[in-house]
């Protein structure tokens, strides 16, 4: 990225409002009195300028903000301003990713911004709209978020239309794909999640180690992996909170391999470094080739969840035992469940349907030996605690995999390096001023 440290008197003139500007018609004075003095306009500060477009200091903190909420970092003036140039850094990227969409004609529509939105709010057991509430309570503004869900959009089809184009997956890779799938069948596979953190420039390695400590360290406190991934990782993934899928050691990079190679579902690794930056790799299940039909299992649950802070006293804890005992012995059927969950006002109460691969493999236990019918004993969960009844079960039939199915794992595996090289070259080909 080249740094430039000027900025044209016209630029200024659209930020600040400084400067001569056209005269506008005469006006008639007020009724009563003689006009006053205008207010002096309003000076936009400024954080950076991406070619002829301007992200505000006022942005810049609004997504600072939206980030410490979404990672439960502590706000504090040290940790903003830890943050504030890799945010910046990820701001500018997405200006840089949308002026390029605009370029090219691509677009996100109304739906998927909606559909993406949704996808953040189901991962955070919110209603409809209660992501937009929760951040305007936090004086935070819907465009923040709408800016990122935006940005990420596009730039999934520019990447992808580009691989397309450049770099089409052949019809001899597809067979032999399918090929070393049939062969390895029962081979150990692992479901990973990933934060990767770039580092374009020798000099900022310690401070992108420093950043992947601090992260680290956070989620060992309890911050949930995905929302991390989500507002840090450079990767293609993070639009889905890092999850890579089941993947064999073979498919990974060889220090990727190697860390995950020891780790059991649940533990995190510590920042590994390869020639293109910092991973953080979270192991989330592994699993038998074998064992995959019944993990495919559709689980249509219902489930009631009663808040609790990270570290109760001992009063709140049984205070929320006494109240899911009440619960547990009324809600006898999925309906009931659900209906008493909501009476007694809690807004963690739902239904749906999971796969069972998608479930935390500790939970994933428990509710594949529960009778369908039969209410769970409570359950200690991120966020409170709570019951659980599974109200179906469904055993699908897996079909072996399509060619086109086949085709798309291998198209995603080459989307990062790909999504890498072609931010390199936006970034090479910008006009960037970086003012704070």
């Amino acid at each position: 990225m080249r740094l430039v440290v000027w900025l044209s008197g016209l630029m200024l003139l659209a930020v600040t409002g400084a400067g001569a500007a056209p005269k506008a018609p005469p006006q008639p004075p007020p009724a009563a009195g003689p006009a006053g003095p205008q207010p002096p306009a309003v000076e936009v500060r400024i954080a950076a300028v991406v070619n002829d477009e301007v992200i505000s200091i006022e942005d810049l903190d609004s997504r600072v903000r939206m980030v410490e909420l979404s990672t439960n970092l502590p706000d504090s003036p040290e940790m903003r301003q830890r943050l504030a140039p890799q945010v910046l850094r990820t701001m500018v990227d997405e200006k840089l990713q949308m002026q390029q969409a605009k370029k090219d004609h691509i677009t996100a529509t109304d739906d998927e911004v909606r559909k993406a939105i949704a996808g953040i709010e189901q991962q955070n057991s919110m209603k409809a709209g209660q992501l937009d509430e929760f951040l305007k309570a936090h004086g935070i503004a819907h465009s923040t978020l709408l800016d990122q869900v935006t940005a990420s959009i596009v730039w999934a089809k520019l990447v992808r239309r580009m691989a397309s184009e450049t770099d089409p997956v052949a019809d001899n890779e597809i067979d032999d794909a399918m090929k070393h799938l049939e062969a390895n069948k029962d081979a150990t596979e692992i479901r990973i999640g990933e934060i990767f953190l770039a580092v374009d420039n020798p000099q900022k390695d310690s401070e992108v180690l420093q950043l992947a400590q601090r992260l680290s360290e956070q989620m060992r406190k309890g911050t949930r992996f995905s929302a991390v991934a989500q507002q840090f990782s450079q990767s293609a993934t993070a639009a889905v909170g890092g999850d890579l899928g089941f993947l064999r050691p073979e498919q990974l990079q060889p220090e990727l391999a190697k860390a995950v190679a020891d780790m059991q579902p649940g533990q995190l690794s510590a920042p590994v470094r390869t020639s293109a930056g910092y991973y953080l790799l979270l192991v989330l299940d592994r699993h038998a080739g074998s064992k995959a039909e019944a993990e495919d299992t559709i689980l249509d649950v219902v489930q009631v969840v009663l808040p609790l802070p990270q570290q109760p006293s001992e009063a709140m804890r049984n205070a929320a035992l006494s109240q899911l005992a009440q619960i547990r012995e009324g809600g006898k059927t999925c309906p009931d469940l659900l209906r008493l969950g909501k009476e007694k006002g809690s807004h963690l109460s739902s239904e749906g349907k999971l796969r069972a691969s998608q479930i935390a493999p500790a939970l994933r236990n428990i509710l594949m030996k529960l009778p369908v019918g039969q209410v769970s004993p409570p359950i200690l969960q991120k966020n409170g605690l709570g019951l659980i009844m599974v109200c179906n079960r469904e055993n699908p039939k897996i079909a072996p995999l399509t060619r086109d199915q086949v085709a798309d794992s291998l198209m995603r595996q080459r989307l990062d390096t790909l999504a890498r090289r072609y931010m390199e070259d936006l970034r090479r080909a910008a006009y960037v001023d970086v003012r704070v």
